[in-house]
């Protein structure tokens, strides 16, 4: 347009108004923050960092324009007032009192006036779980294909759900595959202990979606509570539950035998010129019954009894252990329901922010970085590929879509899994892991010859037939409250789960305020936080109570799932939970996964700690990441929750120990060489254990820090939660958190666990 032009319009035109302020960011448009526009930010004394950087959009690979009026950048004057754009139409009806298909007027225009236009859906993108428009606004839910209250039908919502819990199948079963086999339980009480997780994860992500938070968030074993049940397992009192103590009762019964041979990991004696072998591998326990029943046949009574209860002891240690680990979930998990039921944790929340969580969440990640390689190394082979094609789908082929689902992202794992075990079954079969003539009924430690005893123990880890999980399983198997015996209760442990459930509720703080951005009208108040603080209490408590070795709360990877399935249909999680529940009463699905081999295992362990990893860092988002204050505390957090640990955990230990663990389970022994000594052994055993995980340490340095060097609400990155009167007046908010049922009228006077 011509410069006379310009001028005779603008004098026709009324004098625009002043320059309003600038919108607020995304995440404060969603939350509903309102910061202070006085330069508090910049007046701190961190000084936070700037970089200039170009208008990207990062997925198209090229520099977006800035738009011009008048051949001059809009950046470069005060902004024009635009009318704002209109709401975007709501898929619910009952949302907000609006018509679906209509659009309120702004500032006095029709509602069918031309409106700026709306980028290419192409274009759009999701970065970190919000889309990005061209104006850097956020659209909310624009990019959900279902919202939290949305029920489009049985069939979409059922293939939604199983796809849910589908894509968090690495979350939900890999934990007993860590823990059941270092506790000594065998594969098929690995099948069981799957089985029971499947079931206790359903129920309690029914009653979380009904009586917690109400958002879509699955609830299971937390790798929170992986490092804490490690270091029980490997309390000095249980190291004494192995072959070592049948092998000092067989030498003093047996002394006369001449070829008496103790082993670490398997009992074998020999009686005359008959061999008689009892294995007690690590994972299996095989024994012979006609070469046992010979035994006793030969021996005394008292030599009888002595081996009873030697094989008695070691059969019962995993039993032993997971009583012993059942009595401190239900402690600590009391403990936590106690935080959300009594108001406690809104008082707690205010101390809990971004800045944080980030570190926490890192550090849990981070934390078996010594379990993680080490493992696949054993077989590099099959590790290796594991790692690399859940790389390859999460990143390299995320973007491919079948149907309008991105298979590969969504599906990396149980893809990956599902390639990688193909892979190792053709090179089984194909004869490359033959035991090339060494005698597989033989001991490992048994062995003559040192390449059969190297060569032995890696085909084991190699090949995909050792297990017998699968044929061992029955087809049918009901979990049931303390199947493994009555809880033991010892108040050091106890303590320990106590203090990791608080952990577990940062965790959870976090998850509810990112998932409720994604698929909420706003964030839950505080009131709902700590309710669904003190259901996630009760759901670790039925999982002490039914024996999962862990707690079941609110999973940190709901976010990415929800993020990239575009499902926040709570509906969907509901059903997706009833399947679940079904499956778990099949056993041979129990049995099936505990015949994973251990080294893929590992490989995927690899990449969930990697994700949980950034998942965490990820909620820095929310605060000012460049600001040289926040870079200082997350960077000191990380940095002791590594060094401090590994000084516990090394301290006392000579470089030639000869320890009884694998040496990736060493850091989880502290409690026997630990740097406390003093003569409260229980103390002992507390603050060794707490000091040495990596998680504990991160919250304690940030939690201090953060709230303790000065620093503005914006740059802090403070959650902003709904207030419980405004959340009373919407109707939306209303519906998104309100109890089912009205239960939440009856208990309205609860101020601190409702709205």
């Amino acid at each position: 347009m011509s410069n006379s032009d310009s001028n005779n319009r603008n004098s026709l035109a009324p004098s625009p108004p002043e320059p309003k302020p600038m919108p607020p960011s995304s995440w404060a448009k969603k939350t509903g923050f309102r910061p202070k526009f006085s330069g508090e930010t910049n007046a701190t004394d961190s000084g936070p960092i700037t970089i200039p950087t170009p208008n990207v959009d990062i997925e198209a690979g090229r520099v977006r324009t800035p738009a011009t009026t008048n051949g001059v950048a809009q950046g470069d004057k005060p902004p024009v007032p635009v009318p704002p754009r209109p709401s975007m139409a709501k898929k619910r009806g009952d949302s907000d009192g609006v018509p679906k298909n209509s659009v309120p007027s702004t500032n006095g225009q029709a509602a069918g006036a031309e409106q700026p236009p709306r980028r290419n859906s192409r274009h759009e993108e999701v970065v970190d779980g919000l889309p990005v428009e061209v104006d850097e606004f956020v659209s909310r839910h624009a990019h959900m294909k279902y919202e939290l209250r949305d029920s489009p039908g049985l069939v979409p919502i059922g293939v939604y759900g199983v796809q849910h819990y589908l894509s968090m199948l690495g979350s939900l079963v890999l934990i007993p595959l860590v823990i059941v086999p270092a506790m000594g339980g065998t594969h098929e009480e690995t099948s069981m202990v799957v089985s029971t997780v499947l079931f206790v994860s359903g129920v309690t992500t029914l009653l979380h979606v009904a009586f917690g938070s109400r958002l879509p968030l699955i609830q299971g074993p937390s790798f929170v509570y992986l490092a804490p049940a490690l270091a029980i397992i490997n309390s000095p009192e249980f190291q004494g539950l192995n072959g070592n103590v049948c092998i000092f009762t067989l030498s003093f019964y047996l002394s006369e035998s001449r070829n008496f041979i103790p082993c670490n990991h398997e009992l074998r004696f020999l009686m005359l010129d008959e061999v008689y072998m009892i294995h007690i591998f690590t994972y299996k326990i095989k024994y012979e019954l006609s070469d046992f029943r010979s035994i006793n046949n030969r021996k005394s009574d008292s030599q009888k009894i002595s081996i009873a209860v030697c094989l008695f002891l070691y059969l019962q240690k995993f039993k032993h252990i997971m009583k012993e680990l059942q009595g401190a979930i239900i402690i600590g998990s009391a403990f936590q329901a106690l935080l959300g039921y009594t108001g406690l944790m809104s008082l707690l929340v205010r101390l809990i922010n971004p800045v944080v969580v980030a570190p926490t969440i890192a550090a849990v990640g981070l934390s078996f970085y010594s379990y993680g390689f080490p493992l696949v190394g054993t077989c590099i082979e099959i590790g290796a590929v594991q790692i690399l094609v859940a790389i390859v789908f999460s990143l390299y082929l995320r973007k491919i879509s079948v149907l309008g689902h991105r298979i590969f992202l969504i599906y990396a794992v149980p893809l990956g899994l599902a390639i990688t075990w193909a892979f190792a079954f053709l090179l089984t079969e194909a004869g490359v892991y033959s035991y090339k003539g060494c005698d597989i009924n033989i001991p490992a430690s048994n062995m003559v010859s040192e390449h059969c005893r190297k060569h032995f123990s890696r085909m084991r880890r190699c090949r995909v037939d050792t297990s017998q999980a699968l044929l061992s399983s029955p087809w049918f198997r009901f979990p049931y409250p303390l199947q493994w015996g009555t809880p033991v209760f010892h108040w050091k442990m106890a303590l320990v789960m106590c203090v990791v459930s608080l952990i577990s509720s940062v965790d959870s703080v976090g998850t509810y305020h990112a998932s409720s951005l994604l698929v909420a009208s706003r964030p839950p108040t505080t009131g709902v936080l700590s309710r669904g603080i003190g259901i996630e209490g009760l759901s670790s408590v039925l999982a002490g109570l039914w024996g999962t070795g862990t707690g079941s709360i609110t999973l940190t990877e709901n976010v990415h799932t929800i993020a990239v399935t575009k499902m926040g249909s709570r509906r969907a999680v509901q059903l997706g939970a009833c399947f679940l529940i079904v499956l778990s009463l099949v056993g041979k699905v129990g049995g099936f996964i505990a015949s994973i081999p251990e080294v893929m295992v590992a490989g995927l362990l690899c990449f969930m700690w990697a994700m949980l990893t950034a998942l965490g860092l990820s909620n820095l988002r929310y605060s000012e990441a460049g600001s040289s204050r926040n870079i200082i505390i997350v960077g000191l957090s990380l940095f002791f929750s590594l060094s401090i640990p590994a000084y516990f955990q090394q301290y006392g230990i000579s470089p030639n120990s000869n320890l009884s663990v694998p040496n990736y389970f060493q850091p989880y022994i502290v409690t026997s060489h630990g740097p406390i000594h003093s003569k409260y052994g229980g103390l002992n055993y507390v603050l060794n254990t707490l000091f040495s995980l990596h998680m504990v340490i991160a919250f304690l340095v940030a939690v201090i820090l953060d709230n303790t060097v000065p620093g503005s609400k914006v740059e802090r990155g403070v959650y902003v939660w709904s207030e419980a009167e405004v959340a009373r007046r919407e109707l939306a908010v209303a519906n998104d958190y309100e109890l089912p049922f009205r239960i939440g009228r009856i208990f309205r006077w609860v101020k601190w666990v409702g709205l």
